[in-house]
């Protein structure tokens, strides 16, 4: 009969009980260019389409299409949640709305325009300046100061 030290025990013990406790972290797949209008934002709704189309929970967080017109129909019928519009110096700001995103709880969230200075006032991580997950644009054509 094989003896288990009382350490190894406990250690087996407290692997056990986690097990079970800890989620799997998430996957990021950034799309990455050299310049502006190369196709990232297009890779990215084409990626997400195609993971629809097998059975995946895919939805929007946040998409910028620039004007362009074939950008805008790989949108197509992917569920786009609504912006948060948040008022800043007499200027309204449309925001991801990064609660009703996690509320959604998809399997895959598309994200654009990473890398935004967060609205002062708009919510979680406002000093954090550049984050990867908040993104904000003028919802009007009035430009914000």
């Amino acid at each position: 009969m094989e003896r288990v030290s009382e350490a190894t025990a406990a250690r087996e013990a407290t692997d056990a009980d986690a097990s079970g406790a800890v989620e799997a972290a998430g996957h990021f797949r950034i799309y990455l260019g050299a310049a502006a209008g190369v196709g990232k934002t297009y890779a990215m709704l084409s990626e997400g389409r195609r993971r629809r189309d097998r059975g995946t929970d895919v939805v929007i967080g946040f998409v910028e299409c620039h004007g362009r017109e074939r950008t805008e129909e790989m949108i197509g019928d992917l569920e786009v949640v609504p912006r948060k519009k948040v008022e800043y110096r007499g200027s309204v700001l449309e925001e991801m709305d990064l609660d009703a995103v996690l509320a959604r709880h998809p399997k895959v969230a598309l994200i654009d325009e990473l890398a935004h200075t967060n609205v002062p006032g708009s919510g979680k991580n406002e000093n954090a300046g550049r984050t990867c997950w908040r993104s904000s644009r003028p919802a009007s054509t009035s430009s914000p100061p």
